[in-house]
This record gives structure tokens, sequence and C-alpha cells, in this order.
């Protein structure tokens, strides 16, 4: 498998440290509000590469962490009138409503910041102990220029960060580049215990410690959204390598941003989506379809035209897949073409190639539509022996597992007895030449939520 390294800024082969065996940390969120779209992406897209490394048979190890101790958190539970460990806690619970949505599956391990403190203050003591941190105060800095490679992740220089980027002004710094380890509090505020006083840890020192209590010194990938690649990947980098003496990870993958009606989506700008939101109007599912159906690592566009777009993809997938359904229950016996199983697993092999090369769930995409319309076609057809129907089944709902979709409206879920009834009724329409009274009771099962369409397999009733 091919995929673009952000630390070398080419594709290079994914090669795992242990054979059959990969070892992921993914950025987790900063829990104290609800997700926005922006946030979904990573999730969805890694949890894609996730999903395909099990299929070739990997065990993945996927650690995804929850920073729940943060200013941020205490700003939000100030506002509502909690404590700061019930704010994290509450939108941790949001977060997973919103990952079960998306089908993303649970990680391996969910460390969280406030589960790590003696993990996080021993890491600091070893970069102070190397030279690679000083203590300021009740605070600790890490010397940014003690790094020789501060840089090779995102390609700034030290001199043109120094210049031009976001630096904090602060006195007792040795240096403005240098950035919090630990930051000193009153024992008043949410602290934790520490050889330099009462206070909380920094943003970055966290992932760190995390990623090498939960997969050790030097793990296989790590991954998030491109934002975070400065400065907070960065200082991972920094961190972990001063303290451990090797190599943090050997590739970074990194997804694009997300635009809105190609503007940055932002507060400021009114063009703000939570994923809540977003699901409440278009559903879960086909969010999670906008954030695989283009390359990961490119800016995506987010418009409602889009949106409709992927609901109409995924309405193409679950018409195939009771259509295929509708016709194994009554096709006949026989031996499969070979041909048509050579063609279905040419598809699979499309699929897989796609996504080798660099998780392009977009090719991905059109391999399995180009196995959708070969299956509606053998569908169709009276002739087609069972066996190879439920062949091309076997291959379509692979290949959808992988991706993770066609979860949201079942399967071979019951239709209610009301809605049965309906549809006998009107197939007694139909035979009497009714016409008026057929129209009329498809109405009515629309207004229960159900379509009633005839087929040469017979009358399929499917789930609107």
């Amino acid at each position: 498998m091919q995929v673009f390294n952000t630390l070398s800024h080419t594709k290079e082969e994914f090669r795992t440290i242990h054979d059959k065996e990969v070892n992921m940390y993914v950025c987790g969120p900063t829990v104290y509000n609800f997700i926005h779209i922006g946030n979904a992406r990573p999730i969805c897209v890694f949890d894609v590469f996730r999903r395909f490394m099990q299929y070739r048979g990997y065990k993945v190890n996927y650690i995804q962490n929850y920073t729940d101790v943060n200013d941020k958190i205490i700003r939000q539970a100030d506002t509502e009138g909690i404590t700061p460990e019930d704010c994290a806690l509450k939108y941790i619970h949001e977060y997973e409503t919103d990952a079960r949505g998306l089908n993303v599956l649970p990680a391996t391990v969910h460390p969280k910041v406030s589960e790590y403190m003696p993990q996080i203050i021993a890491f600091i003591e070893t970069l102070i102990d190397k030279g690679y941190a000083y203590v300021a105060g009740g605070d600790v800095y890490y010397r940014t220029r003690r790094f020789a490679d501060y840089g090779k992740l995102s390609g700034q220089s030290l001199d043109d960060l120094n210049a031009g980027a976001r630096v904090e002004i602060n006195d007792i710094k040795e240096d403005p580049l240098d950035f919090a380890l630990w930051k000193g509090c009153t024992a008043q505020e949410q602290h934790w215990d520490s050889p330099w006083g009462p206070g909380r840890p920094g943003w970055h020192i966290e992932c760190s410690a995390m990623a090498k209590d939960c997969l050790g010194d030097t793990i296989d990938l790590h991954c998030g959204g491109a934002d975070l690649i400065f400065p907070h990947h960065e200082n991972e980098i920094a961190q972990s390598e001063a303290a451990n003496g090797c190599e943090f990870a050997h590739y970074w993958m990194h997804n694009g941003h997300i635009n809105v009606d190609h503007k940055k989506m932002s507060k400021s700008e009114g063009n703000f989506f939570l994923t809540r939101d977003v699901a409440a109007k278009y559903g879960y599912e086909v969010i999670r379809y906008l954030m695989i159906q283009a390359q990961y690592r490119a800016p995506m566009n987010y418009t409602a035209e889009l949106l409709d777009a992927c609901r109409a993809s995924l309405d193409r997938l679950y018409q195939c897949r009771e259509t295929l359904t509708a016709a194994i229950g009554s096709a006949p016996a026989g031996e499969p073409d070979p041909e048509r199983l050579a063609a279905y697993d040419k598809h699979r092999q499309d699929f897989v190639t796609a996504l080798e090369d660099d998780l392009n769930t977009a090719d991905a995409l059109t391999a399995v539509f180009e196995l959708v319309r070969e299956l509606n076609i053998d569908a169709a057809a009276a002739a087609t022996p069972k066996a190879q129907l439920e062949a091309g089944k076997t291959v379509f709902e692979e290949l959808i597992g992988v991706l993770g979709l066609l979860y949201e409206r079942g399967g071979d879920e019951e239709i209610p007895q009301e809605v049965q009834a309906l549809v006998g009724q009107r197939a007694a329409a139909r035979k009497n030449k009714d016409f008026a009274e057929a129209d009329r009771l498809r109405e009515e099962i629309a207004k229960l939520g159900y379509a009633v369409k005839e087929t040469r397999q017979g009358t399929q009733i499917t789930k609107l």
C-alpha cells in the first residue's frame, strides 16, 4: 500500500514495524462542545483506513484520545454552571453519539488526559533531565531551538517561525518560540499537583505521553486534520523524539480542511455547521458518505447540493442491495457463469487497488458503482442462477463493509403488518385494474414511510 507521508511530502510504501499489525494514533476531540462537520472528516476517513487494513488481515491498534483537560473546557463549564469534569464527560458522551451515528468503530483505547497525569509529569521530567525543558515559575517550557529537526513536518524553519508565526508573548520564556509543557495555576482552579506546583499540562504533551504508553516509543502511523500539522504535531515530534531518542512516527497522514460554499468554515462567517444539526436533516450516513467521496487530502467544499448528491448515491446502493435480495429469493438453481464471477472479482480488485493508492476512496466508490451496474443487470435477468447472485452480493457487502456504508436504513428488517396489509390490498386493486385505488393505497403506504413498486422479481417494499 502507498500512503502520502506528510513527513517526506511523497507517497511511500506503507510498511509496519510488526508483521500484519498496525499501530496508529489519531488525534481525538477536545471535549467542550458538539463536533462540527470539519471534525467529522478525519474520524470517517481514518475509520476507512482502519477497516481496510483489517480487511487485508492486519490487526489494528487504533488509539484516539479525549482531551478532557483544557482551558476551553473550563470556560464552557463556567458558562453552563457545571464542573469541568462534568462538562468533559457530557461532551465525551455527545461525541460518542455522533461517532456511532457516523458508524465509526470504537478505538482500541480512548485514553483521557485526566487519567494520564502521572505519565505526563514523568514525560516532562525526562525532558527536563535531558535539557530539552526548563522550569520558569510554576510553568515548564520546551526549548524549541534545542531540537535540531524542529519544523521537519511542517517544512517551516525556526527563522520563519520567529518572524511570523503565532507565538505567545511571555517574558519568563528563554525564547519566544518555546512552548508550554506545564502551566501553573492556583489551587482554586482545576489542577493536579506536580514537582513544579499545581497546574495543568500543555496541549501537546498529552499526545506524546499517551502514544508512548499505549503504543510504544515509535509508532507506525499518526493521523489527524491538516490544521494539526503545526504546531500540534510538530511539537509532538519534538517532545517525543527528544525524550525517547528515536523516531516518533514513521508515517503521518493528514486530511484536508472543509470549506463551506468556497469559504473557510468559521463561526464569525456564519457558516459553521454542527454534525448533529446536519444529521438531523440528512442523516448521519449521508455525512459519512460526504466525507469519503473525495480524496482525503484535498480540501472539500461543503454545499447542500453535494449532500443531496451523496444521498442520491446512497439510494442507488440501497436499491441495489434490495434488488439483489429480491432477485435471490426467486432465482432459479444452477451453476454461476464463470465470466460473470470474474467480472465481480475484477471490481473487487479495482476497489482494493484504489484504496492501496493512498486511500483513494473516490476511485474505490467508482469500482463499487461499476459492480452495482453489473449486479443490477444480472438481477434483472430471470435466468440468472441464485448462486451467481449470492456471489455478487457477497462481493458487494464486502466492499460496502470496508467503507462502512449501508447501516442506517437497516437490511432485511421486518415490514410492519399494517404496511403489508395495504400492499396486499394494492395488489388486489391492480389485479382488478382499479388503478385509481392502487394509486391511493400507494400514497397511504408512503405516509407510513414505505415505497412499493413492481419489478420482474415481484413486489418490492422499501423504507423511505
